[in-house]
């Protein structure tokens, strides 16, 4: 009987190149942050796990920072097409750089395989000092717009656009204070250095956790099921729904059939048990996406965000990448 795993093993061999020595076909994948940063731990451990299900493939990781992850994704889009490179991106990272950095056509060079992960925005505040909610926040800043800082990672990463998203709709300026990286928000929300903050859930689920920091809402639609206490933006009249999701790019013209394949790994990891426990506990959910749906969701937050950069541009010189 075969397995799906030795499926999947014999048709990655097929599409791949064959050694001699029947060695593991060398992959590099490019994360586009420094190491040692969120969004590197998070892409390590899904190569760990992508390694697990595709022993035909040895991963090596590639960190290509700065500029807000352009300078990884361009280099992805600029690479030859091939089955020896894919990268590990974010959505809305990816567009966002497409606007920001006026590199219309960065999608077009690239093919989406699929998304693996999903992690919403989270707002929280100090425990031993909490903003009541979201709303008190709107509240507060139409008297005094100084009255609540709000902290996000740097300008353009995902929870920053978040908080310009919300700014929008509440048609009222808020004091939203950028800082270097998600852990330096972290640290000046749980410090009471400022009264809020808008960060991925990844960054402040520990801190929640054991009590450090309150959830006073997340950018969704209905409740999130690793925080189902926490009111959603939504239920409060504010239709903000800000996920940032993660997966698998590679340059544009990569052979179909290995694109098909490794789409069927990436599947094979979104459906693992084990990770899916420790992906939970970290403060993200697997949720499956092909390619193509994928991109259609991608598009359509292009939409959202170039309309916000009319109006409420973020800095062009944003680092590193949410």
């Amino acid at each position: 009987m075969i397995t799906r795993r030795a499926g999947l093993l014999g048709s990655l061999a097929a599409v791949l190149p064959r050694s001699g020595f029947a060695q593991p076909v060398p992959v590099t994948m490019m994360i586009g942050s420094a190491a040692g940063s969120g969004l590197d731990r998070i892409g390590r451990a899904f190569a760990t796990r992508l390694q697990s299900h595709a022993s035909q493939l040895a991963i090596g990781i590639r960190n290509l920072p700065g500029e807000g992850g352009w300078t990884m994704l361009s280099a992805l889009a600029s690479a030859s097409p091939s089955v020896s490179v894919f990268g590990w991106i974010s959505v809305p990272t990816l567009v966002a750089r497409m606007i920001d950095r006026d590199d219309p056509n960065l999608m077009q060079r690239l093919q989406l395989v699929g998304r693996v992960q999903r992690e919403p925005v989270a707002f929280v505040s100090p425990a031993s000092d909490p903003v009541d909610s979201v709303q008190d926040i709107i509240r507060r800043a139409a008297d005094d717009a100084d009255a609540v800082p709000l902290a996000t990672p740097q300008a353009g990463s995902p929870s920053h656009l978040a908080a310009l998203r919300l700014q929008a709709l509440a048609q009222t300026r808020l004091n939203i204070v950028t800082f270097p990286s998600a852990s330096a928000a972290a640290q000046a929300v749980l410090a009471g250095n400022v009264s809020a903050a808008a960060l991925g859930l990844s960054d402040v689920i520990e801190a929640i956790r054991d009590g450090r920091l309150s959830a006073i809402g997340i950018a969704a639609r209905r409740r999130f099921g690793l925080l189902p206490d926490t009111p959603v933006l939504n239920e409060a009249g504010i239709p903000l729904s800000a996920f940032i999701s993660r997966g698998v790019a590679v340059p544009a013209g990569t052979p179909i059939d290995h694109v098909a394949q490794l789409a069927v790994a990436l599947r094979a990891v979104a459906a693992d048990e084990a990770f899916q426990a420790e992906a939970q506990e970290k403060g993200y959910l697997l949720a499956w996406k092909d390619g193509a749906s994928w991109l259609a969701d991608a598009q359509a937050e292009r939409a959202i965000l170039a309309k916000l950069w009319e109006t409420d541009p973020w800095l062009s010189s944003s680092g590193g990448a949410g």
